[in-house]
């Protein structure tokens, strides 16, 4: 095991077996095209999972280097990778720490991720950092809700069994601050309940948008 694997082999089962259909039956897949739709050139995604997103990716892509800390899931990636259509790389690493040069890539695709890493702050830095000036920044995430209440009833769950049970999940972070506190700037930004559910979950608040790395001669 080198130092950046993560193993959650619990998690990686439920979310293979359980989640990820559940998730694909609610709708995701169109929130996955959405993501990435119109991206070109060179694409890093971080907490690639099992490589849900490859086959979403368009044909003007031309590599995905595809970053997964966990084994088990980054073994069904890489056999995803091989029905991709377009080239995608499966590497191991971890967001805080991404193994690869600064300036390397056109965009980079934050899905259903930030809110477990063990760092946001600093993967957002790495992000940042690897990011050619004007590249951009593509997120999907579930976030801190809008409601008073539901805000207490995420900082129980994060503050007890939710990370043990999910990988290390956090439902309650303020991921869209935590992009512009990184240097980004945001151009899109949705903010919707997904899945759509009679029952208000902590884990439902989702936004959906691009931020950019700004280029130098840019001005605020």
């Amino acid at each position: 095991m080198t130092p950046r694997t993560r193993r959650h082999p619990v998690f990686a089962r439920f979310y293979t077996k359980v989640a990820g259909p559940a998730l694909d039956k609610a709708g995701i897949t169109d929130h996955r095209r959405r993501l990435l739709s119109g991206l070109t050139g060179e694409v890093v995604e971080i907490g690639a999972g099992n490589g849900l997103n490859f086959a979403h990716y368009p044909p003007q892509v031309q590599r995905v280097v595809a970053v997964e800390p966990e084994p088990r899931l980054r073994a069904l990636a890489e056999r995803s990778a091989r029905t991709a259509s377009v080239r995608v790389d499966v590497i191991d690493g971890i967001a805080e720490q991404l193994p690869v040069p600064d300036g390397s890539f056109d965009a980079a695709v934050a899905c259903l991720t930030l809110c477990s890493v063990a760092d946001p702050h600093a993967a957002l830095a790495e992000l940042h950092r690897v990011l050619r000036p004007g590249g951009q920044l593509r997120f999907f995430e579930h976030v801190r809700a809008d409601s008073p209440a539901m805000r207490r009833v995420q900082r129980v769950v994060d503050a007890t069994v939710w990370p043990l049970l999910m990988g290390g999940c956090h439902t309650g972070r303020d991921t869209g601050a935590a992009i512009t506190a990184a240097g980004f700037t945001l151009t899109s930004l949705e903010k919707f309940s997904f899945p759509e559910t009679r029952v208000p979950a902590p884990s439902a608040t989702h936004i959906l948008g691009i931020a950019e790395r700004p280029r130098p001669d840019s001005t605020s």
